[in-house]
């Protein structure tokens, strides 16, 4: 199985190196990552400027690895140019959980969703954080058994996989949250005086039982099965029947 493992994060993120050991396990491993943080970019591609790579600055063990002049979107279309049959696509270990709303504008999930795009199997890891920095070392057994999971469920072309920061040993299947989120603009003024502005996005609402967001909070590992299509079926199908 030849695997391409990118991630949102960067290329010296620790994430990405604990994905791409434990994703070895399974195959030929290359890494193409972006050269610098592209968190929420989304489904963002680049396309008023040429895309370049170089190999990674760091060491990957024995792992082929580059760094890339783009978003987590460019590094599956270049990856899956440069080196053909990619079997499979993960992406993460993203630093921060991409659950509920944030599957809207995550570069972890949007990487696996463009390898989809291109008819290649697609999985996003991401760990939830809090004060401090997570411990991959830690999280790296929870990390085998949610990929030993799903490796072999061929027929699921998109998966979502959320973990907390100290995972009970649980992993769930579950359906993303959909609950309301505020994002709200808040204003404010740097030191220098000059007015700038953050986007908020904070939950409204509590968590629905069997989502992501259920699960991370309880401790569980989460894995989403997600498609690509954004169709209102039951509307269009209430629509036909009218019409």
């Amino acid at each position: 199985m030849k695997i391409l493992v990118t991630n949102d994060d960067g290329i010296y993120s620790p994430g990405l190196m604990c994905l791409a050991q434990v994703a070895a396990e399974y195959g030929e491993v290359i890494v193409m990552a972006p050269d610098i943080e592209q968190s929420s970019m989304g489904q963002a591609i680049t396309s008023r400027k040429p895309i370049t790579y170089k190999k990674s600055p760091i060491h990957f063990e024995g792992i082929e690895a580059y760094r890339v002049t783009g978003t987590p979107a460019d590094c599956v279309a270049l990856g899956s140019h440069l080196f053909e049959d990619i079997d499979l696509v993960l992406s993460g270990v993203n630093i921060g959980s991409n659950i509920g709303n944030s599957a809207w504008h995550s570069g972890t999930l949007s990487a696996a969703r463009q390898a989809v795009l291109f008819d290649i199997r697609g999985i996003a890891f991401s760990v939830s954080t809090g004060d401090d920095e997570p411990d991959f070392e830690m999280l790296r057994p929870h990390l085998v058994d949610a990929l030993k999971e799903v490796i072999k469920e061929n027929e699921l072309k998109l998966l979502n996989i959320n973990l907390p920061r100290k995972p009970n040993g649980e992993i769930v299947w579950t359906s993303q949250s959909v609950r309301h989120y505020d994002g709200k603009v808040i204003a404010n003024k740097d030191p220098m005086g000059r007015q700038h502005y953050w986007f908020t996005v904070i939950p409204l609402e509590p968590e629905e039982e069997g989502s992501d967001r259920w699960a991370v909070k309880h401790g569980k590992i989460s894995i989403t099965p997600m498609i690509l299509d954004l169709t209102d079926k039951d509307y269009l199908t209430s629509r036909n029947k009218v019409n």
